[in-house]
């Protein structure tokens, strides 16, 4: 394996678990919202937007699938969705 591939691959997967914290992060805003300090539901719902957008290029690849695209944005999905939804 080449340096520079080397370096893409780890790159890749630090982004990858970058993009789980970031949105497991949003837990922490869905207690608050529950205990009465309701946020701004529009920047989780654009989240949740992106995340399944960022899904469904990894899924629809045309040469394979896409699997840590599709698995680092998948809890984006559903946890800018309950994000959202709890501020409401």
């Amino acid at each position: 394996m080449k340096k520079q591939d080397k370096y893409f691959l780890i790159i890749g997967r630090i982004a990858s678990i970058m993009s789980v914290l970031m949105y497991v992060s949003y837990i922490a805003q869905i207690i608050a919202n529950f205990q009465g300090q309701k946020g701004n539901p529009i920047q989780p719902f654009v989240a949740a937007l992106n995340s399944t957008l960022w899904v469904l290029y990894g899924w629809m690849n045309p040469v394979k699938r896409d699997w840590p695209i599709i698995i680092a944005n998948i809890p984006g999905i559903f946890l800018g969705f309950i994000t959202g939804i709890t501020s409401l």
